[in-house]
Formats: structure tokens, C-alpha cells, sequence
């Protein structure tokens, strides 16, 4: 039996309202992109389907789903081969964040009012006191949730979905920079950078801590994917 399967197991929520083979999809994505499979691995269609007592057809939708996000691809004579994250993958989907936080930002800035402000500071606040008490994985969501203010209140619908189809391997990048204590604690001094920058409408301020924020981040996660043999 593949050692993956438990992890894939454990990444499938059958309590939400969702197709099978959505969530089949799903399950798979949130494990490659976490590492729990890791790259080179070969996905054996027929064995998961054994195992997991499902037919073949959600897997084989979840692979080409896969495939089309060059996670997984497909090798003569062998069949579905992992491909997962790269350091490369890295580079790129921190530009993309630098540039598309940075407008986010500024938008929702320019769009606020006092009490979003009021709002946006008290989730920092909560998120200071979950830090406080080592709450780990509640600082975590507490960061999801800044961001997903930020986003929201930019009223920039287009903006948000692009984000939200790089949700996944922002999880998996954030998951590996926030565990470390050191860059939890950073990553909260940065966020209050970021909204003193946002309530004094310092467009350079903004600019400056959020490309800062993130390039520490990635930093972050070149050093642990090294650690890893990422390559």
C-alpha cells in the first residue's frame, strides 16, 4: 500500500458540499502542495482507488486537474509523477505576491473607513494575543484573515480570485515561515507597519514594509527548502 495514502486521508473533507471528485482534487492538491507527497513519487491510480474504495474517476479527474497546474505530470511508461513545489515556484509566486499585496493594499486603503480600520486593528491585536499564547496554528489563520481583509476591502472582485487560485501554495509557504517563532513575531511587527502605513496614507511606506514583509519571508522558505533538498 502507498505510505501516502493516510495523508491524503487525512486532507479529504467529505462534510463539505461538494462534488466527490472535487474533493478527491482537492485532498491530492493540499498534499502535494504540503510536501506530504513528495516530489518523484509515483501516483498509482488504481491502488488509491482500492484503498480509498472509490472508482478511478475522481482520481483521474484530480490528475488532470494536477497536470494542468504542472503539479503532477504525466512520464512514458511509468504514469502520474509527483513534480510538487520547487524553489523556483518560489521566486515566482513571490513576485506575483509583491506586486499584487502591494496594490491590494494601497486600494483598500484608499477605500476604508474608520471602522474598517478599527476592525483591521483589532485583528491585529487578537493576533498579538494568540502569539503571546503560543496558539500556533490560530496565529496562522489570524494572518489568512489579515490578508483576506486587505483583499476584501480593496473592492477588486478580479484581484481576489487571482489570489485565491494561488491560496493553496501561499498555505504551504506560509505554514513552513510561520511555524518559526522568530518570523511569527517579524511577520506581526511587519503587519503593523503595514497598517500604520495604510491609516497615515503612506503609499511609500506601504510599498516599501510589503516588499520587505515578503521578500523576508521568502528568504524564510528558501533557507527551510534548501534544508529539505527542494530543488
Amino acid at each position: 500500500m502507498s505510505p501516502y495514502v493516510d495523508a491524503i486521508r487525512k486532507n479529504l473533507d467529505l462534510t463539505q458540499n461538494k462534488t466527490l471528485k472535487v474533493l478527491i482534487y482537492e485532498a491530492f492538491r493540499k498534499t502535494i502542495i504540503l510536501g506530504e507527497i513528495p516530489a518523484g513519487s509515483r501516483i498509482n491510480e488504481k491502488e488509491f482507488s482500492e484503498v480509498l474504495n472509490i472508482s478511478r474517476t475522481p482520481i483521474r479527474y484530480a490528475m488532470t486537474q494536477l497536470v494542468n497546474e504542472q503539479l503532477v505530470e504525466h512520464v512514458p511508461r511509468v504514469g502520474v509523477v509527483v513534480k510538487g513545489i520547487s524553489i523556483k515556484d518560489a521566486y515566482e509566486i513571490y513576485d506575483i505576491r509583491k506586486s499584487l499585496d502591494t496594490l491590494a493594499t494601497i486600494k483598500a486603503m484608499e477605500c476604508m473607513t474608520d471602522e474598517d480600520f478599527a476592525e483591521l486593528k483589532a485583528l491585529l491585536e487578537h493576533g498579538e494575543q494568540l502569539n503571546k499564547e503560543d496558539k500556533v496554528d490560530e496565529v496562522l489563520q489570524n494572518f489568512s484573515d489579515f490578508n483576506a481583509f486587505i483583499y476584501e476591502k480593496s473592492q477588486m472582485p478580479r484581484l481576489k480570485s487571482i489570489v485565491l487560485n494561488l491560496q493553496a501554495y501561499l498555505v504551504y509557504f506560509r505554514d513552513i515561515a510561520i511555524r518559526s517563532s522568530d518570523r511569527r513575531v517579524l511577520a506581526l511587527d511587519e503587519h503593523w507597519l503595514i497598517y500604520r502605513g495604510m491609516r497615515t496614507n503612506n503609499i511609500e511606506q506601504i510599498t516599501l514594509i510589503t516588499h520587505e514583509h515578503l521578500e523576508r519571508s521568502l528568504q524564510f522558505i528558501l533557507k527551510e527548502m534548501e534544508r529539505r533538498k527542494i530543488d
